[in-house]
């Protein structure tokens, strides 16, 4: 069974190189290991370093050199709408505070069908739909910005307390962010 461990983000995707194609939904997406069929029947195992988050579009990349197109599998979600602005952020505040993924757009958000009940509390309208799901990444998974946000900090203090009119600081203050 062929094995996919790097990623081709769709800007950098050859499309001679793709030999097959695979849809996958949000979940299967987001994941780093598994046993995928494409639409060809080819079994593929899925093993990167991480999840990373395949996004409609990218392309796996075989052992082998080839590549597996991902697509954005349509999923059962409902289409949220509220009378005011303020209305659908305050919704989609709740919706980070509870944890649900939210595609947000600009006047709707898109969340799965089983936020129908956060959804009805908030006074906000939903409709189905089935789409395929692009919820925006968690606040907390910095892949997105490009960075590592690695802290350290060294703090050292000495202090001179006999003669503190020459007030005798020293604050050595290592504080390195990695950008």
């Amino acid at each position: 069974m062929p094995k996919a461990s790097l990623i081709v983000r769709k800007a950098a995707v050859r499309p001679d190189l793709v030999v097959d194609t695979v849809t996958l939904d949000h979940a299967a997406r987001a994941q780093a290991h598994a046993h995928l069929t494409t639409a060809g029947g080819l079994a593929v195992d899925l093993a990167l370093d991480r999840a990373a988050g395949l996004e409609d579009g990218d392309a796996l990349k075989l052992d082998d050199g080839r590549l597996v197109g991902v697509r954005a599998a349509e999923e059962a979600l409902l289409e949220v709408r509220a009378g005011s602005p303020a209305r659908l952020m305050r919704l989609a505040w709740q919706l980070g505070g509870a944890h649900v993924p939210a595609e947000i757009g600009a006047d709707v958000l898109y969340v799965p069908a089983q936020a129908a009940e956060l959804v009805r509390g908030a006074g906000c309208t939903a409709s189905p739909v089935s789409r395929p799901f692009k919820p925006e990444k968690a606040a907390h998974d910095h892949s997105a910005c490009g960075h590592d946000h690695h802290h350290d900090h060294d703090h050292h203090h000495d202090h001179d307390h006999h003669g503190h009119d020459a007030h005798a600081h020293h604050h050595g203050h290592g504080h390195r962010h990695e950008h």
